[in-house]
């Protein structure tokens, strides 16, 4: 075997008995951040039922409102619209982000409302002198604590058709809509208490 065979038979077996040991310490893969929960299927309020949330909370232009699982934004586009309130949308689907920007580009709002892609329980909200769900009773419950925690007294929150557990409402509005549906909105006000 001459120099130059024996050299690169050497180099070779040199890789082949490295080749294990530099595999098993090449970084891992990075992990992919888990997508978020969704805390409700997606469904449209009714027209008339935003509106019927939105004077239950009595809404002005002084207040900022807060849609967590926005969908096409329509709460805040219709607060901003009928009220001159600013509004922030949080949604996790950003299908639903970029309906509503245009949405609200369509309603001549984008100068009072904003959308987050982001998941609802992650959200800082204490900016917000209004809330409005429309999730599903377990959900309202994971963010009860997180509301009553970042919210200022004062600060109302709205739910279309699910309650928050023990906390009793300070208001409830029942109404047949337009087309024959029952529906439910329930009226908390921020105290101050943390509730868990």
């Amino acid at each position: 075997m001459s120099s130059v065979c024996r050299s690169l038979w050497v180099y070779g077996l040199a890789f082949l008995l490295l080749l294990p040991a530099a595999q098993g310490t090449a970084a891992p893969a990075p992990q992919q951040r888990p997508a978020a929960a969704s805390l409700a299927p997606y469904v449209p309020t009714p027209q008339e039922v935003v509106d019927r949330m939105l004077a239950l909370a009595q809404v002005t232009k002084d207040d900022v409102v807060y849609d967590l699982g926005c969908g096409d934004g329509r709460i805040v586009i219709t607060a901003a619209r009928q009220f001159g309130a600013r509004g922030v949308g949080v949604d996790i689907d950003p299908q639903r982000i970029s309906e509503s920007e245009a949405n609200a580009k369509a309603a001549g709002v984008e100068g009072l409302v904003s959308f987050k892609l982001q998941d609802a329980m992650t959200v800082d909200v204490s900016p917000a002198t209004v809330v409005t769900l429309y999730l599903l009773s377990a959900s309202n419950l994971k963010l009860r604590p997180i509301l009553t925690k970042q919210l200022r007294p004062g600060a109302r929150i709205v739910s279309h058709a699910f309650t928050m557990g023990d906390w009793r409402p300070v208001k409830t509005d029942e109404f047949t809509d337009g087309n024959g549906t029952m529906r439910t909105l329930y009226l908390w006000t921020s105290d101050g208490t943390v509730r868990p």
